[in-house]
């Protein structure tokens, strides 16, 4: 496959026009600006980015979009109608609305996504008969969209920081030890487009030993390893009584914190939590349309950025789907708190959307060069919001303008996915949504 780019981001803070993109066996072999379209190229109108990478999704999240804004006052009681979509969830509920979940994720210009992964088991608490089946519905849900998906199985164990017993709808995310979220996950199998990662759901709901457990077992394996950090300031208060020491410490401690790690959120810390995360190589992930959405806050991106932490982005609870303003907020939300503009560039902004993800996620992607996956993401430039970005800075007027429909092409490996902002896989998503949804929610 050969494509021609109009303008395409091949890194830094400039564009380049006329490039030609030639791929095979699902990599890019050769890059070429200021060439003419050979017979033949697929063209790629408009301004041509690596696919982005959502690298934190709660994929069943997206069928309380609009649910939860009308007297649920905090993270709390979300949480509770949260737990009710949770409650309602089988194998083939989860793979309809994965399915056009994801899809949804194409449409937008997500190649890659990052499922954090804890619903694994019937009602009560049972394994189905495979254990691993809403897993693999979840893989079968991306392959049938046309994404890449990391599965980041969740080790998730206690109800609370305290110890109780996992009850009602928790009792679907525990397997009742470490060893035994292990030897269940033992079955799953890396696949062209599917990688098997790791996660502890979060130091509320992993004891101390197992978190080891399951660092130890993800870097056996080399595979990526996430967790939730920080996203309230009663998890920090809580993990302070408990164990005397705030979150980051007790992960840090525990040899969660490091190389090949991702905490999510880390909206509430401490300087020395944030020197941690930075030199330990700990990457994190921000979500600030859920963030803001929960009323969880604003985390210290700037500050983690300045102690060498890579920040990667995800939709989370998928309040929307639109990482092109997952990524401007970065910036706009260091505005406020701020008082100053101007503290991050467009490229390093679309790093955090595009090679940040892909690497936390452990996929070769993110960037437009020779070797790496050919995954792209084209966005048009004559929309009633990109229009005029010919005449200025393509880059730039995409970041901070642009949204996710204004998202024209994908391509996957290769492969295209969605053409004139159609997928070509699927061909109604909204209506395949709003039947999962609907589905999902009548009992």
């Amino acid at each position: 496959m050969t494509f021609h780019c109009e303008y395409a981001w091949l890194g830094g803070t400039g564009v380049a026009e006329q490039v030609l993109i030639e791929v095979a066996d699902g990599r890019i072999t050769r890059v070429t600006d200021n060439t003419p379209a050979p017979p033949g190229a697929v063209r790629l109108p408009g301004l041509t980015v690596p696919g982005l990478a959502n690298t934190h999704s709660h994929v069943f999240h997206r069928a309380i979009r609009g649910r939860s804004q009308s007297g649920v006052t905090d993270f709390w009681r979300w949480r509770d109608v949260m737990y009710d979509a949770a409650e309602h969830l089988d194998p083939d509920r989860m793979y309809a609305l994965a399915r056009a979940t994801y899809a949804e994720m194409a449409l937008s210009g997500i190649t890659a996504v990052g499922e954090f992964h804890y619903v694994h088991h019937n009602p009560d608490g049972t394994p189905y008969d495979d254990p691993n089946a809403m897993g693999r519905a979840l893989a079968g849900a991306a392959a049938d969209a046309g994404i890449r998906l990391t599965l980041l199985d969740t080790c998730y164990l206690m109800a609370d920081i305290d110890g109780r017993r996992l009850e009602g709808v928790q009792r679907r995310f525990s397997d009742g030890s470490a060893e035994d979220w292990a030897l269940r996950t033992r079955a799953l199998r890396d696949g062209e487009r599917l990688r098997i990662g790791a996660a502890v759901h979060s130091v509320r709901a992993v004891p101390r030993e197992a978190m080891t457990f399951v660092a130890d077992d993800a870097r056996r394996r080399g595979v990526p390893l996430h967790v939730h950090l920080s996203e309230q300031p009663a998890e920090n208060a809580a993990c302070r009584q408990r164990y005397g020491r705030t979150p980051t410490r007790l992960l840090h401690e525990k040899g969660v914190l490091g190389e090949g790690a991702t905490a999510v959120h880390a909206t509430h810390l401490d300087s020395a939590d944030i020197a941690l995360l930075g030199g330990s190589g700990t990457g994190v992930c921000l979500c600030p349309t859920t963030e803001r959405d929960l009323a969880d806050g604003i985390g210290p991106a700037g500050r983690l950025a300045a102690a060498g932490t890579p920040l990667s982005l995800g939709s989370d609870a998928h309040m929307m789907i639109d990482l092109w303003e997952e990524a401007r907020a970065i910036e706009l939300d260091e505005r406020l708190i701020s008082g100053r503009r101007g503290h991050w560039t467009a490229g390093e902004l679309l790093t955090a959307a595009t090679s940040a993800g892909t690497a936390a996620l452990g996929w070769t992607a993110g960037r437009i060069a020779p070797g790496r996956l050919a995954d792209l993401t084209t966005v048009r430039l004559d929309s009633p919001r990109t229009a005029g970005a010919r005449a200025g800075d393509p880059l730039a007027h995409a970041v901070f303008a642009g949204t996710a429909a204004d998202v024209s092409h994908v391509v996957v490996g290769g492969e295209p996915i969605v053409e004139d902002g159609r997928h070509l896989h699927i061909e109604d998503v909204g209506g395949a949504l709003d039947k999962a949804i609907t589905a999902l929610l009548a009992d």
